[in-house]
């Protein structure tokens, strides 16, 4: 696994749920859970864009 990796503030919401999504300069793009950075899910940079769009677009609002 990259040791670059550029990861973002942690995305809290109520009680312990924060994520971090960082990106490498190979292109990658890493979710995991804060405190948890060395065991992120990856995929590449454009995955991670797409999804982020996704959700943006309400396409994950059925899990709210």
């Amino acid at each position: 696994m990259s040791s670059d990796i550029t990861w973002e503030a942690p995305f809290c919401g109520e009680g312990n749920s924060c994520f971090r999504l960082g990106t490498d300069a190979t292109g990658n793009g890493y979710i995991a859970i804060a405190g948890e950075e060395n065991a992120p899910l990856t995929d590449s940079r454009d995955a991670l864009r797409r999804m982020i769009i996704d959700i943006k677009a309400g396409k994950a609002d059925h899990l709210l």
